[in-house]
């Protein structure tokens, strides 16, 4: 195909994200949006003709999902949806002949909550089943994967012919955007899910490189040691002494994981809403003849002073920073340094050329199979090993 029709199905945060890297992707073009409701998807669609992302006829809202994929010029649908509704919207977007793009986690886990989390494995392989029955692409929308810092780090690896021993990786935020996520019955996990999945994606997708390149198959986890909690319960913390986000009703807002490879190396994982001062998100690499550090936020491209928080009035810094004033980080490019932008331009040129994406819904399983046995570990305080059929 020469030019990409999608379609967005969601009308919040990740779906302007979404939009806006599309629009600067060759060969896209942001056909439809669906949303929770039609006044959603109208809102949507015309704050982005407001912003100047698109014109009056490129973006149509749709009343329903069911009206979006029935429309014959969609050739993908892209979910940026909460976790629950992944593996129905995926299905229902098969059956309809059309391409996949999944937002991480692939799944929500099903389970009522954290002490019976239930197994999300099956979910997330009905997924990919799905889509390989309808002869559809399933691409796990892992933006970590595609970020430039990350690439250029796998790249330099394969050049060493090293391997990596250790590597330490997090995603720190002072909260969601969405208040879904405060719900175990609404996001399926908390920050262990939520965040963690983003570097675990990373590891996976590095040692699966570099066990084909040294041995000819994927180097993969077989045990996993994880613990979680939620820190805003701590003792002398009040409302007027934290700023960042509280009011986590059933999920954890910190989890931290250890990943034992099959080979004897080691991956240290942990997502965290407990962090001021913008979003961190940092994958180290230590190899046996090498070292690598991916900083994707914050970045020192630039740094910026300002006396108080209104000089810069309501100019974007990077996301989650909680104040303007003091030394700050703006990142000139975050969707280029995050990856979304990469991973955009990717999955159109893979969709144009029909070829396999690098991050598919095969990985997104294998995410979701050793945060299955990082939940199970944190339940119990045990060492999960994960046995494979």
């Amino acid at each position: 195909m020469n030019q990409v029709h999608i379609g967005l199905i969601g009308a919040g945060f990740l779906a302007q994200t979404r939009l806006r890297n599309y629009t600067r992707t060759r060969g896209a073009a942001v056909v439809a949006v669906a949303a929770s409701s039609p006044e959603s998807a109208t809102a949507f669609a015309s704050g982005s003709r407001d912003a100047g992302l698109v014109t009056n006829d490129e973006l149509q809202a749709m009343e329903s999902v069911e009206a979006l994929l029935a429309r014959e010029d969609i050739d993908v649908v892209d979910l940026c949806v909460p976790n629950p509704i992944h593996r129905p919207l995926t299905e229902r977007a098969a059956a309809a002949g059309k391409h996949v793009i999944c937002t991480k986690p692939l799944v929500g886990f099903p389970g009522a909550n954290a002490d019976d989390p239930g197994d999300p494995t099956p979910d997330a392989q009905a997924m990919v089943d799905a889509c390989t029955a309808a002869n559809v692409h399933l691409m796990y929308a892992e933006n970590w994967i595609y970020a430039p810092s990350i690439r250029k780090a796998a790249a330099l690896h394969a050049a060493s012919n090293g391997v990596l021993l250790e590597m330490r990786g997090w995603e720190a935020h002072s909260g969601s955007h969405a208040e879904y996520a405060k719900s175990w019955a609404t996001a399926g996990g908390g920050a262990l899910l939520r965040l963690g999945s983003h570097p675990i994606g990373a590891m996976l997708q590095l040692k699966e490189e570099e066990g084909l390149r040294l041995h000819g198959k994927p180097t993969k986890v077989s045990a996993v040691t994880a613990t979680t909690a939620d820190l805003t319960r701590t003792t002398g913390l009040t409302e007027a002494n934290t700023r960042i986000a509280t009011g986590w009703l059933d999920v954890e807002n910190w989890g931290m994981a250890v990943l034992h490879f099959e080979d004897g190396s080691r991956g240290i994982v942990y997502g965290s809403d407990n962090c001021l001062g913008g979003m961190q998100s940092r994958l180290e690499l230590n190899s046996s003849n090498a070292q690598y550090q991916c900083n994707l936020s914050p970045n020192d491209l630039l740094r910026s002073y300002a006396h108080d928080a209104t000089t810069f009035d309501q100019e974007y810094l990077m996301e989650k920073v909680d104040t303007h004033a003091g030394w700050n980080t703006p990142i000139p490019d975050e969707d280029w340094s995050s990856g979304q932008l990469g991973m955009c331009q990717a999955f159109v040129a893979d969709l144009q050329s029909d070829r396999k994406p690098l991050a598919d819904g095969s990985l997104g399983v294998e995410v979701m199979r050793v945060l299955a046995a990082a939940y199970q570990s944190a339940r119990s305080g045990n060492i999960m090993e994960i046995y494979r059929r």
